[in-house]
């Protein structure tokens, strides 16, 4: 899978952060497009240049209580989940998380929705978020257009972003995301943290 190239350098600054969406050990091991692996470990990158600038970490999970009595109950045709996942499937890889960084759990496809993490951003100074995650069309985009709605700056790593299908996240980075912010890459995101004082 090859990366678009983006227009311009991402315009970033001290009132950034950082969005991490479903980085969780039961979707990491989904069958995604870009392995998994790859996209935790563009994951950690970005984490670690964000902390090592003061800027905010906002890991994003999934999770439901054990009855399951908050899963969606919408009448769709293809349905989530019928019960809720064990405890493991939600829980972030110690290898991303440190001492300091937010933690957001959602009940639904997009972060902003039923959570603080508007709160948590707004009270930070935050008004441009670096966007990334697991899936492209379904957790990322919901938020990112959520925040867009929010009226945050928006810069997404597609390198450190993933479907299980190819054709949704080409579409999502192709069609949806140019028009609601920057799409730019992991390597060029920390060069530009790395301008900052």
């Amino acid at each position: 899978m090859t990366s678009p190239s983006p227009a311009s350098a991402p315009v970033l600054d001290t009132g950034t952060a950082l969005v991490l969406v479903d980085l969780q050990r039961g979707i990491l091991a989904l069958p995604t497009a870009r392995p998994g692996e790859e996209i935790l470990r563009n994951g950690i990158a970005l984490a670690e240049a964000f902390r090592a600038h003061g800027l905010p970490v906002v890991l994003v999970n999934v999770a439901w209580s054990p009855d399951g009595g908050d899963l969606p109950t919408t009448d769709v045709d293809r349905p989530g989940p019928a019960t809720a996942p064990p405890a493991a499937f939600s829980e972030i890889p110690a290898e991303l998380a440190a001492l300091g960084d937010v933690t957001v759990t959602k009940r639904h496809w997009g972060a902003f929705t039923g959570t603080e993490l508007d709160l948590q951003l707004r009270r930070r100074g935050i008004h441009r978020i670096v966007l990334a995650g697991i899936s492209t069309s379904i957790g990322v985009e919901s938020t990112a257009r959520a925040a867009w709605e929010h009226s945050y700056g928006l810069v997404f790593a597609e390198d450190a972003t993933a479907d299980v299908d190819a054709d949704s996240h080409a579409h999502t980075f192709g069609k949806i995301f140019p028009r609601i912010g920057r799409v730019s890459t992991t390597r060029e995101i920390i060069a530009v943290l790395d301008t900052l004082h």
